[in-house]
C-alpha cells in the first residue's frame, strides 16, 4: 500500500528519528493527534548542566512514552534534563513539562505572561473531589467553563473535546493529581538572555497565536527557536483576545519583529521542518491574513448587523466552525474596527455584531 502523501510538513507523522537541525541542537518528534497536526518538534539542547527540551508534547503517557523513547535514542538519561521550555500555552507544547518538573526536577521556562485555561480550571477543582470516577470528573472538569468570562464576542467558553479533557485525567492519575497544568518556575521578559546550548539566547516575545508566545534567537548562530509563531507551510492561528485591542496587528507587529532580527540563517519550527528565509515566510503569512480581509470586506452586504459567527462562516469551511475559528475571525474584524472600516454593536444576548460598509 503506497504512502500517504501530506501536503503540508505540519501534517506529516512523528517520525522516530533523532537528528541534528543546528549546532547542540537534537529534533525529536513526538507523535500528536490534532486537526492539521501530526508531530510536535521537541528540540533538546545540550550544555554544561544537562539538557534543556523546548515543547515537550502532549498531556499523557503515549506522549510521554515517545518522549523517553527518543531521549533514549539520543542517549540522554532523564536526570539530565534541566530545563523544560514551553513556548506558549496549549497543551501539544507544555503537556510534558509538569511530570519532566516532577520526575527530572527540571525547571519550567516560559514567557513571563504564560497562563493556560487548564491551571484556571483545576484552581476551582475540589480536592475532596479525588476519588470521583473518570465520568464523573470529566464532567466536573467541563462544568468549570461555566465560570469562565465569555468570549469578546460575547458567546460561553466551550470546553475542550472530551479526548483532551481525558487526556488531563490520565496524566493526572499516574502523577497522583488531577488536572494538571504546568507552573512555571522560570519566566522571562522579552529581550531577557538565557543560557542554553553553552551561548545566550535571548528571549522574543511574539503575542499573536497565543498572548504569550515566546521565542528565542539564538545570534551567534542566527537561530530562531519559532514555536508556532511562525510555521513552515500553513498559517498559525490567531487569538482572538479581549487582552490587546487588535489582535491581527498584535500578531502582524510580532511577525514584523522576528523578521527583523539581525544574521538569522535557520527557524526551527514547533511542527514541520527547519527552514531558512523567515523573512519571506513572514511576508507570505502576511499576505494571506490581507486576503482574509478583504474576504470580509468583499461580504459586507450579505453580513449587515451580523454577530461573529456568520463571519466565520464567510472565512471558514465548515469543517473548522467552532471557537478558534470564531476567535480568529475576531481577530480580524477587529482590525477591520480599529482601522475604521468596521462598526459593532451588543445585542440584547449580549453578542458582539459587526457591520462593513458595501462596496
Amino acid at each position: 500500500m503506497p504512502e500517504p502523501v501530506y501536503r503540508k510538513q505540519e501534517q506529516e507523522p512523528a517520525s522516530e528519528e533523532v537528528i541534528e537541525v543546528a549546532p547542540g541542537i537534537l529534533r525529536m518528534q513526538l507523535p500528536i493527534s490534532m486537526p492539521g497536526l501530526g508531530h510536535v518538534n521537541t528540540y533538546a539542547l545540550e550544555d554544561e548542566r544537562g539538557f534543556a527540551l523546548v515543547d515537550p508534547g502532549l498531556p499523557g503517557p503515549e506522549s510521554w512514552d515517545a518522549l523517553m523513547g527518543r531521549l533514549k535514542t539520543a542517549g540522554i538519561p532523564l536526570e539530565r534534563v534541566h530545563t523544560a521550555i514551553v513556548t506558549h500555552s496549549h497543551p501539544d507544547h507544555f503537556g510534558g513539562a509538569d511530570q519532566l518538573h516532577e520526575e527530572a526536577g527540571a525547571d519550567v521556562l516560559t514567557h513571563e505572561s504564560f497562563r493556560s485555561m487548564i491551571t484556571e480550571a483545576n484552581d476551582d477543582i475540589d480536592m475532596d473531589l479525588l476519588d470521583a470516577s473518570e465520568d464523573e470528573l470529566l464532567e466536573i472538569w467541563k462544568r468549570r467553563f461555566d465560570q469562565f468570562e465569555p468570549t469578546p464576542w460575547g458567546t460561553r467558553r466551550e470546553p475542550p473535546p472530551d479526548e483532551a479533557i481525558r487526556r488531563w485525567i490520565v496524566m493526572g492519575d499516574a502523577s497522583h493529581r488531577r488536572f494538571r497544568g504546568p507552573e512555571p518556575t522560570v519566566r522571562v521578559a522579552d529581550d531577557e538572555a538565557v543560557r542554553l546550548a553553552g551561548r545566550d539566547w535571548f528571549a522574543v516575545h511574539t503575542p499573536g497565536h497565543t498572548i504569550d508566545h515566546l521565542c528565542l534567537f539564538d545570534p551567534e548562530h542566527g537561530v530562531l527557536l519559532a514555536g508556532d509563531h511562525v510555521l513552515p507551510t500553513i498559517t498559525p492561528h490567531i487569538a482572538g483576545s479581549n487582552e490587546v485591542e487588535d489582535p491581527l496587528a498584535t500578531f502582524f507587529a510580532s511577525l514584523d519583529k522576528v523578521a527583523g532580527l539581525p544574521g538569522l540563517t535557520c527557524a526551527l519550527p514547533a511542527h514541520g521542518h527547519p527552514f531558512e528565509d523567515l523573512a519571506g515566510r513572514c511576508s507570505h503569512i502576511r499576505e494571506h491574513h490581507d486576503d482574509r480581509l478583504q474576504i470580509l470586506r468583499d461580504a459586507a452586504e450579505d453580513n449587515i448587523d451580523a454577530p461573529v459567527q456568520a463571519w466565520m462562516k464567510v472565512l471558514f469551511k465548515e469543517r473548522s466552525w467552532g471557537e478558534m475559528a470564531a476567535s480568529e475571525t475576531y481577530a480580524h474584524l477587529e482590525h477591520l474596527r480599529v482601522i475604521g472600516e468596521a462598526s459593532t454593536r451588543r445585542d440584547d444576548d449580549g453578542l458582539l455584531r459587526f457591520t462593513l460598509p458595501a462596496a
